[in-house]
């Protein structure tokens, strides 16, 4: 899952990047509004992170901005005023929630996962396919009960294929919500990354789950799923 996380303050920009980087969230950082509305336009982020006091254009702005362009992914505000109108007004602009600084840590990642398993249907947080087990609130991977261990990127690139089980999915796709911006489009990385989870939940099993379309892309399937098709 990528996320675009608008924080002006280094600091916390630098901290709250690196720990969503260790839950193996792909994360790039805008320092300001107008970078904020750029990135939105030209990436494909699954979550945004909106600070709201930001230069050029406040994190208001940047929401009703984004929400005026028909962007519709979850948007988490982060903001030091507390007012009740101050959270009326960040919601009203378009944001899905609201969170007070200071704030824990782990409360932010709660709020990301609810936020991630919102869309058209609800996202459970374990995604079972064939015996393989994914669980994305404690990033725990079992194949018949064998626990799988997985880099963060093998996990990220393991539960984006998994959210979208049963689809090719292509290598740009990949790109856009497991690697950042500075991923490099020539680079043979996700052909690696893909190579080394293969090994991981597959190696010794007849059923084979994590398949390559020739000129396509990658599929996590089922046998079911795999012989219908």
């Amino acid at each position: 899952m990528r996320i675009l996380l608008v924080e002006d303050e280094p600091n916390a920009a630098r901290m709250l990047a690196k720990g969503l980087r260790e839950q193996t969230y792909a994360v790039d950082v805008a320092a300001d509004g107008e970078a904020a509305v750029y990135q939105a336009g030209v990436n494909d982020y699954d979550l945004i992170i909106l600070d709201v006091m930001l230069p050029l254009k406040d994190g208001f702005e940047v929401c009703r901005d984004l929400r005026a362009g028909g962007l519709a992914i979850p948007i988490l505000m982060l903001t030091a005023r507390d007012a009740v109108q101050d959270r009326i007004a960040g919601l009203d602009t378009g944001a899905d929630d609201y969170l007070i600084k200071p704030f824990d840590f782990h409360e932010l990642l709660a709020r990301v996962r609810a936020l991630l398993r919102r869309g058209q249907t609800l996202r459970p947080e374990v995604i079972e396919i064939d015996g393989l087990s994914i669980d994305t609130r404690a990033r725990q991977v079992r194949r018949d009960n064998r626990q799988i261990e997985l880099t963060a990127k093998e996990y990220a690139l393991l539960e984006y294929l998994a959210r979208r089980a049963g689809e090719v999915v292509s290598r740009s796709e990949i790109a856009e919500h497991v690697w950042e911006e500075n991923f490099d489009p020539f680079s043979n990385l996700i052909e690696v990354y893909v190579q080394r989870l293969r090994r991981k939940i597959d190696e010794g099993y007849a059923l084979k789950l994590l398949r390559t379309r020739r000129g396509e892309g990658y599929m996590l399937t089922s046998a079911k799923e795999d012989s219908d098709a």
